[in-house]
């Protein structure tokens, strides 16, 4: 393996891991207070555009790395969105 594509992995780890702490957060407090629609409305859109456009480039890191952070985002979002505006915005 390369010097690059394992640079493009410790990248892809990273940025990957960086949603996990706040999906978790999310789920122990159960409340999306403080966190923007907005933002991870487009962190996920923008997840999907990288997973396109790593497959167009038959690059597997960015596929995977941006496959795993849109499905995190996505469920962010979508609890996000889903959730009742009150102290607690979301029951378990």
């Amino acid at each position: 393996m390369d010097y690059i594509k394992i640079l493009g992995l410790a990248a892809a780890v990273l940025t990957t891991a960086s949603n996990i702490p706040q999906a978790f957060k999310i789920i122990k407090t159960k409340t999306t207070k403080g966190i923007s629609s907005l933002s991870y409305g487009m962190l996920f859109t923008g997840g999907i555009v990288w997973i396109i456009y790593g497959i167009y480039r038959d690059d597997l890191p960015i596929i995977l790395a941006n496959g795993i952070s849109a499905v995190l985002c996505g469920i962010i979002w979508i609890i996000r969105l889903t959730a009742k505006h009150t102290d607690n915005d979301f029951e378990a």
